[in-house]
């Protein structure tokens, strides 16, 4: 976070939180809420100020409860998150991953594909989507731990949602060589993957 947004918090500790007024959508939009209605599904208005962007970029966070917010000084701004706390995005032909907030991805423990074919990755940031643009590529670049692409030996449960939930090994080459699991997700993924 800024040094002037600690001094913030450290000057004025006791300022409300708010919450309503900021969402993050499904491309990683930022969409302020003037009317404070983001909680009640409200669409906001598109933050598009490049100065902004990079500030709540710089000043966003969780806390010990998954929830995700943006420390404006002394004041938490509580997000809607309408796919998840961060959004994937390749990075350059390669296939790098950078979140939303322009950190490179390193590290990814799982992945994780919902009913709506969306795919999820838990990275050292924290839990995030794959942006839709970009998902057709990302599931292209997954291996078999033999380095087989994935989709050429598909798990039943990628072309089956009556097949059993059982998890394979995947291995992303652009973030690493280690497998991990890739799995299909049965229930909301902010609550199988910890976020609120």
């Amino acid at each position: 976070m800024d040094e002037e947004v600690l001094a913030a918090m450290a000057r004025w500790p006791d300022v409300p939180d708010a919450h309503g007024w900021l969402s993050l959508d499904a491309r990683g939009r930022w969409r302020l809420h003037p009317e404070g209605d983001a909680g009640a599904g409200g669409p906001g208005t598109s933050i598009s100020n490049p100065g902004i962007l990079a500030f709540i970029a710089r000043n966003y966070s969780h806390d010990d409860q998954g929830r995700w917010f943006f420390q404006n000084g002394p004041q938490r701004v509580f997000a809607r998150l309408d796919a998840a706390p961060l959004i994937l995005r390749q990075d350059d032909a390669a296939g790098s991953l950078i979140t939303h907030t322009g950190k490179p991805v390193t590290q990814v423990s799982r992945w994780a594909l919902d009913d709506r074919h969306r795919l999820y990755a838990v990275t050292e940031h924290g839990p995030a989507m794959v942006e839709d643009r970009y998902l057709a590529d990302v599931l292209d670049r997954l291996r078999t731990p033999a380095g087989q692409p994935l989709l050429d030996h598909p798990p039943a449960w990628l072309t089956d949602d009556t097949a059993p939930a059982t998890p394979v090994e995947v291995v992303y080459p652009p973030v690493g060589s280690t497998p991990v699991p890739f799995i299909p997700l049965r229930e909301p993924a902010s609550q199988a993957l910890g976020w609120c």
